[in-house]
This record gives C-alpha cells, sequence and structure tokens, in this order.
C-alpha cells in the first residue's frame, strides 16, 4: 500500500511551502494531494501544483479533491495536460463534486444537475486528452498530455452515483472519510460496479484519512478542521471525533486498510507542523 501526504489547505507562506514540498519529496511517500475551494482562503491546486512539479522530481501530485464542475472543461483539459506533460506523467486528477454551493455562486456555475453535467464533463475531458475534436466546428485542443489516455483519473465520494461513474469512466474513487467500514463498502461496491461494468483489470483504490500528528498538545490541525466545515455543522462534530493524532491510530488504520486491500492511502493533515513529515517518515521505516 503507498502512502501519500496532503499540503495542509491553511498553508500559504511561500517558504513554508516550499519547505514542505521538498520534504515530502525525499521522504517515502507516493503523493503530494492539494485541496480544491473557490470561498476559502486555500491555494488554488492546479496552480500549486505546477509550483511543486518544478520543486519535485519523484512524488506524485495529486487534486485532493478538484471541484472540476466550477471550471471551464476545455480550459480544465488544457491546464491538466499540461501539468501532466510538464510533471513527466506524474499527475493524479482527483474530481468532485464539491458540497458547498458559494463555490459555484461565486464561480456563477449552477449548483443544480451536477451529476448529469459531471458525466459530460467527463466525457470531453477524456476527448479532448485523446486529441480529437472539441465539436464539429472545432479541431483537437493540444497538449497531449504525458500519460497515454491523459491523467489518472480518481472520483471522490462514496454515493451510488460516484461509484457507477468510476465503473463507466474514472480509473479509481477517493474514499474520504474516516470511517473504515464505510470505507470498505464503498470499496467493495467499486469493485463490484466495475464487475458489471465489464472493465478490465481493477479500480485504484484510495482512502482519505484526516490525521493531525502534533507534540505537546498542540490542537491547531483540530482547530483548522473545524474552521473548514463551520458552515456544514453535520460534518464538523463527526470529523473532528474521528480525527487521527497519535502514532498508534496510524498504524492501526494503516494496518485495516492495508487488510482491505486499498491501493494508496493519503494522510490528510490539517496541521501545519513540519515536523509530522518527519514522523511519518519515521512511522513507514
Amino acid at each position: 500500500m503507498k502512502i501519500g501526504l496532503n499540503i495542509p489547505p491553511t498553508l500559504t507562506s511561500p517558504d513554508h511551502v516550499e519547505e514542505w514540498v521538498r520534504r515530502v519529496d525525499a521522504g517515502p511517500f507516493s503523493t503530494l494531494s492539494v485541496l480544491d475551494r473557490v470561498v476559502y482562503a486555500n491555494l488554488e491546486p492546479l496552480v500549486t501544483l505546477a509550483t511543486v512539479a518544478a520543486l519535485t522530481t519523484r512524488v506524485r501530485l495529486m487534486t485532493e479533491v478538484l471541484i472540476s464542475l466550477v471550471r471551464n472543461t476545455t480550459i480544465l483539459a488544457k491546464e491538466c495536460a499540461t501539468l501532466d506533460l510538464l510533471s513527466r506523467g506524474r499527475l493524479t486528477l482527483g474530481i468532485g463534486l464539491g458540497g458547498r454551493e458559494d463555490d459555484y455562486l461565486a464561480t456563477g456555475m449552477p449548483y443544480v444537475h451536477r451529476g448529469k453535467r459531471l458525466d459530460e464533463q467527463l466525457e470531453q475531458l477524456k476527448r479532448i486528452w485523446a486529441g480529437q475534436p472539441v465539436c464539429p466546428n472545432v479541431g483537437p485542443v493540444g497538449p497531449p498530455p504525458a500519460q497515454t489516455h491523459g491523467p489518472k483519473l480518481l472520483l471522490g465520494g462514496y454515493t451510488a452515483g460516484t461509484i457507477q461513474r468510476v465503473a463507466r469512466i474514472a480509473d479509481g474513487i477517493i474514499a474520504g472519510t474516516n470511517e473504515i467500514t464505510q470505507i470498505e463498502r464503498t470499496f467493495r461496491a467499486v469493485e463490484q460496479s466495475w464487475h458489471e461494468a465489464s472493465r478490465a483489470g481493477k479500480p485504484y483504490l484510495v482512502a482519505q484519512i484526516d490525521i493531525a500528528l502534533e507534540q505537546n498538545g498542540a490542537q491547531e490541525g483540530r482547530k483548522n478542521l473545524l474552521d473548514y466545515y463551520a458552515t456544514l455543522p453535520a460534518f464538523a462534530a463527526p470529523k473532528s471525533a474521528l480525527l487521527l493524532t497519535t502514532t498508534q491510530q496510524l498504524l492501526d488504520t494503516m494496518h485495516c486498510l492495508e487488510q482491505m486491500g486499498t491501493d494508496e492511502l493519503v494522510f490528510f493533515t490539517w496541521s501545519t507542523a513540519i515536523e509530522q513529515i518527519d514522523r511519518l517518515a519515521d512511522l513507514l521505516g
């Protein structure tokens, strides 16, 4: 099982971000991921990952997850192809619908019928990456991505619609919850849907686990998590209650996820304490 790590959503200092990125690339981590929001003070993910690509040589780059429907599809396809090309094929594109209407209002995009619109957008992304014309009167949009069929495409979520969408068009799923039983139900449902769709191979299974591996009783990570979910109170309390804060909790979770066939675990830290990277590296041996 591969282990990835995110850039904390509240981390915006250029020097701090650069040190974080370089340490992750030098460590045993498989992936460096970035969250997406519009109405929030996080860094824009695609611009951030372009910077990450220039600072790194090895680690994969992941959006975890990109709210793709607030972006123009053709421009998004070109941006992702460019990022994949310049990073030498290291982009994993995690995409989700997003659960906050304000992100859609801020960008002038409709919040309704998101599932149908995402289906259409994913098909168009695939067509553009394959070099097909955008429409009858418009030719292909380049450049071609480094990965043959475009960036690895994962969908975030665990609803029935997401699971079916993975089987139709994506390469796998990101289950963003600390509830281990829900992760396993989601993974098994994705595998069944994949089989029923007669897809070759197997879906790529990613678990995103919230952590704050802080020392001396620091609570910055929990505060950042609660602030982020303040507008979604139904999520705030359970997210906080399940936040992992000790190395033993991380070890137990890693064991459970590996046993259920997880391909990659991305630790999503809400704390900006940079020593977490070294503690996680030591934990991984």
